[in-house]
């Protein structure tokens, strides 16, 4: 890259990528596998009230707080976008989120159905991506390999995607999660035609003619 680019380049903010979906749909995987293949990418750590499960680690897979620290973190304005999702509060930190946009950096969020539409509300910016399972029966059978809950509240989950699925025209793309790879491609590719629209380099000419 030339010097003249890279200034350019570096003059962009960050992009807010938020991946939502169903639970059990893949989201933490396909999100995973495009971090991998773009390291360059940061993700956004959400914070939750909800216990932690097996094999997951703090301030990599969640922030876990008290239902408590999660309000109190709310009143100070901690807290950029919020949801709540089977009696269990999700959000998004502000301060840290903040500081990568600004220095450029395209960050990917994990965020319920919920929590995209309010970040939609505060931050129009965004770029929304709907993740959708090939079917329902895949749903289903994607929740009950996972074994992290019990019969009830797979049904309840299962409920609740038959709700979220039909809000995937508010989003601005919508990608079948049939395959992690080529789910993986998908949004590295939204990504990337989302860097280069004109309105987010809006004066590009200007800089590049030295003007």
């Amino acid at each position: 890259m030339n010097n003249e680019i890279a200034a350019v380049e570096q003059t962009r903010k960050g992009l807010l990528v938020s991946v939502s979906g169903p639970s059990g749909v893949g989201k933490g995987s396909v999100i995973d596998k495009v971090r991998e293949r773009v390291p360059d990418i940061a993700h956004s750590v959400s914070v939750t009230t909800r216990a932690m499960r097996e094999n997951e680690i703090e301030g990599v897979s969640y922030f876990f707080r008290s239902e408590k620290q999660f309000k109190e973190m709310m009143a100070a304005g901690e807290i950029l976008e919020h949801d709540i999702y089977l009696n269990n509060y999700y959000g998004t930190p502000l301060t840290p989120l903040l500081k990568l946009i600004n220095e450029g950096r395209d960050v990917l969020f994990d965020l319920t159905v919920s929590g995209s539409l309010a970040l939609m509300e505060s931050y129009t910016d965004a770029v929304t991506i709907f993740l959708l399972p090939p079917s329902m029966t895949e749903l289903r059978c994607r929740l009950v390999k996972r074994a992290t809950e019990s019969p009830d509240v797979i049904e309840r989950r299962l409920l609740e995607a038959s709700v979220e699925i039909p809000k995937v025209d508010l989003f601005n793309y919508a990608v079948i999660n049939d395959n992690l790879d080529k789910a993986a491609d998908r949004i590295i590719a939204i990504i990337e035609a989302e860097k280069h629209k004109y309105s987010r380099q809006i004066g590009i000419e200007e800089r590049i003619l030295g003007r």
